[in-house]
């Protein structure tokens, strides 16, 4: 009560470190959480393909569809397997015979195997585990999903019918998988058994589209070591089993792995694949980066020891004021114990304070903090499974981490001294060089969070702004048009009479939705022989309106053109040009292995590089086959309609419309090109956001200590400024006296920070493969931020001492 201001400051600042603490530590319990709710975890593995054709590398948590079935007969550890496929966006209606039939259009659809509830264990709401999936016309929903389509009646034995089937499938049972976080995320499952495409490829052992999960027995020990020794095993199974599906392709096993190529399998446990998997490709899983935890981490850290400086920092510059009661305590009897237990004390009493008031306001804060990150944190978790602890470790620490410094240097004077005009005594605790010193670090923890942000923010307007190779303005995408079925192709020319619009393309795939992989032979020719002797190539199915479509560059040779035979023809990009190595790549030939044996491509044209995947990734060789050529067998398609620029709601209104015309029990379902492309980079994007916020934060704590000190300076200072103004000094240089010393604190900050900053930044721009430069200005604005901010704080307090009438100050005397 006697030292309000300096009581309000200390609240205000540990208040507000600890509820970004908190929200922080809700964030990566909730990241750590993922799949640990399963039985058995520590015997669950994720099998992931290690491959190499040619140039390309990859490891991807995908596998053939017969790895599963080999591996169990093959290894006597094993003792279960389960595999999962994602098949394309589905209409699911409700088979009612007295109520309003009901449709939606569903992404999170999983194929997968009878026993998938047994080896992952969801928790049911109703059903029987190990018998829901074994009807091939059985299928599972999540318990939003039962509501969606049935309400509050009960689901089971209910029926509904997916789209491309004649016979409904029947509900039998009910997965609740919201509760907890886990790796693999789905709404709808139902048996692989129906699905086309796995018993089409169930031969194949380079069709590399399911996830297979194993269990291990009992037994088997599930070390690294272990585990790695199970692994040599694999190559043996993979050349007895895989050998007839590679001479089927035409690339006989043996000769494949001479030429330098790989093909592998590896186990990944269960509880890694969420937070370690980010160089691993899959979009059947949820896979974030253990990387953004330690960040998210170190943050925390930093804030909570912003907080604690200023308590130190504020106690110790206030200690002149409760010299006189230090010295009376130990003239009565108290030993240094006692008055340090007394300084702890009060450090305890504030942390505990402080800490109740940041859980209030974290409690508060959560629905927003949800919003900022993309998660569904339910704060009720704080105090599940012993995380309360965490609570009292954290007020524990607060009070070490603030009270030690003021308790151990206060608890030192000696009362002969003090009671002596109440000096404080000289030394290194009390040293105006040491309150410096913190104010220097608090400033450049903060300089370096705002530096961060700036780079991060920077490298996602360069995302933004890099041309892509391809214009995806005013490009409307309509989604899987092969509902349409024989009427596509009529719909597409229909499309092309309304007079918004441009042009109009199919196509399987569009960039950011990933691509068909598959690799090629590049045939020799007279006097040109390509460097390679086989080559991946992503791709996609088209038309010869692609190119036009998406302003993509074609750089030499032609386009696909109307009225040619380009069954067999194909448009390769620059990089693809480049690794073939051709002299000209024009008119040469490239054989696809598999099928025909006759089955080549005649290279017609050279595309410029235009970027299918986010800036993380580096341009890969791609192609553009004809749709006439069937290829490969994609179950989907896209028409990509460039309209031109206007009203586009009259636009959408008209082409919906003409949708109905054609499909009137099918939903119009579009988006729009540029966005899909922004929404490759909406992790990167919640990162900057929650690095944005508290970086502002932490310059807040860190304002809040400078407030403090600097109402302390003037509150000593406070006859000196009277008599300075008594001798003529302006307010202006009563200002600058003032405040100069705190701001050179302040930009030997950024001089500390910037090295700091670049260190880490620089790690996290290597994520990416297409990176801005850290550039001198970057670490000027930030630092001019922190010196604006910096000098509104000093100058505040400044501002008023320097207009306070000198007589109130100077009566005493």
């Amino acid at each position: 009560m006697r030292n309000r201001t300096q009581t309000i400051i200390n609240l205000f600042g540990l208040t507000l470190g600890i509820a970004c603490v908190v929200l922080i530590a809700l964030f990566i319990n909730s990241e750590l959480r993922y799949d640990r709710h399963f039985e058995d975890t520590d015997r669950i593995f994720r099998v992931n393909t290690n491959g190499k054709m040619g140039e390309e590398e990859f490891l991807a948590g995908y596998t053939p569809p017969p790895l599963g079935k080999a591996l169990l007969e093959d290894f006597p550890e094993i003792e279960s397997y389960t595999r999962i496929y994602r098949p394309s966006q589905k209409i699911i209606k409700t088979v009612n015979d007295n109520r309003q039939q009901l449709q939606f259009i569903e992404n999170g659809i999983l194929s997968v195997d009878s026993n998938f509830l047994e080896l992952l264990a969801y928790p049911l709401q109703a059903g029987v585990r190990s018998t829901c999936l074994t009807d091939p016309h059985s299928i599972v929903l999540t318990d939003h999903m039962a509501k969606k389509y049935f309400g509050t009646a009960d689901p089971i034995g209910k029926r509904l019918l997916i789209e491309g089937t004649n016979r409904p499938y029947t509900v039998t049972a009910i997965v609740s998988n919201t509760r907890y976080p886990s790796s693999l995320t789905f709404d709808i499952l139902i048996p692989v058994a129906n699905s086309e495409d796995v018993r089409y490829f169930d031969w194949s052992w380079v069709w590399i589209n399911m996830a297979t999960y194993i269990k291990l027995k009992e037994h088997v020990p599930t070390d690294a070591e272990a585990i790695k020794h199970l692994e040599s095993k694999f190559p043996d199974m993979i050349r007895r089993r895989a050998a007839s599906a590679f001479d089927r392709i035409g690339q006989p096993y043996d000769e494949f792995l001479e030429r330098g190529n790989r093909w592998a399998f590896s186990l990944q446990p269960l509880l890694d694949i969420h937070l370690h998997s980010a160089d691993i490709i899959s979009v059947i899983t949820d896979q974030g980066g253990i990387k953004t935890v330690y960040f998210f981490a170190i943050i925390a850290l930093f804030i909570l020891l912003l907080a604690c400086v200023n308590f130190m920092n504020l106690s110790t510059a206030g200690a002149i004021g409760r010299v006189k009661e230090i010295g009376v305590r130990k003239v009565m009897g108290s030993g240094r114990r006692g008055v340090a237990r007394q300084f702890y004390l009060e450090a305890l009493a504030m942390s505990t304070l402080a800490c109740l008031l940041g859980l209030v306001l974290a409690y508060a804060a959560i629905p927003y903090f949800n919003q900022l990150a993309g998660k569904s944190i339910d704060f009720g978790t704080l105090w599940a499974n012993g995380n309360w602890g965490f609570i009292i470790l954290l007020v524990l620490v607060c009070t070490g981490l603030a009270g030690s410094y003021p308790a151990l240097y206060l608890s030192s004077f000696k009362p002969v001294t003090i009671l002596r005009g109440k000096k404080i005594p000289t030394g290194f605790a009390n040293s105006k060089g040491t309150r410096n010193g913190l104010i220097v670090f608090q400033f450049s923890i903060s300089i370096a969070l705002i530096i961060c942000t700036m780079v991060v923010y920077q490298q996602l307007q360069y995302a933004q702004r890099r041309d892509l190779g391809l214009d995806s303005e005013n490009v409307l995408v309509i989604s899987n048009s092969n509902r349409l079925g024989n009427q596509e192709h009529s719909f597409r020319e229909a499309l092309k009479n309304l007079s918004a619009i441009k042009n109009a393309s199919a196509t399987t795939s569009l960039p950011g939705r990933g691509a068909f992989g598959d690799f090629y032979v590049p045939l020799a020719s007279a006097g040109d022989k390509p460097v390679v002797e086989d080559i991946t190539l992503n791709s996609y199915l088209t038309d010869h309106n692609f190119l036009p479509t998406l302003g993509v560059s074609l750089i030499s040779g032609r386009n696909f053109t109307k009225g040619f035979n380009d069954t067999r023809t194909v448009l390769i990009n620059e990089t693809a040009a480049k690794r073939m190595g051709y002299k000209n790549p024009i008119g040469k030939f490239i054989k696809y292995p598999g099928g025909d044996a006759a089955e080549s491509y005649q290279i017609i044209g050279i595309i410029k590089d235009f970027h299918t995947e986010s800036l993380h990734s580096l341009i890969q060789p791609f192609a553009l086959f004809h749709e006439s050529s069937q290829s490969y067998d994609i179950p989907f398609s896209n028409i990509a309609v460039r309209i031109a620029p206007g009203d586009v709601p009259t636009v959408l209104k008209e082409i919906g419309d003409l949708w109905k015309s054609f499909a009137p029990n099918i939903p119009f379902e579009y988006s729009f090109l540029r966005e899909e492309l922004a929404m490759q980079y909406e992790a990167d994007q919640r990162v900057a956001k929650i690095i944005g916020v508290f970086s502002t934060l932490s310059i807040v704590i860190a304002c809040i200590g400078l407030l403090g000190l600097v109402i302390f300076a003037t509150q000593r200072r406070t006859k000196e400024i009277g008599i300075r103004k008594v001798l003529g000094a302006t307010e202006g240089s009563i200002v600058c006296l003032l405040s100069k010393d705190f701001i050179k604190l302040v930009c030997l900050a950024i001089v500390i920070a910037s090295p700091l900053a670049w260190w880490v930044m620089n790690q996290w721009l290597q994520d990416f493969a297409y990176r801005i430069d850290i550039e001198w200005w970057m670490f000027a604005a930030s630092g001019l931020a922190a010196v604006t901010i910096a000098m509104a704080t000093v100058s505040f307090q400044a501002i008023r001492a320097a207009v306070a009438n000198p007589a109130e100050s100077l009566r005493d005397e």
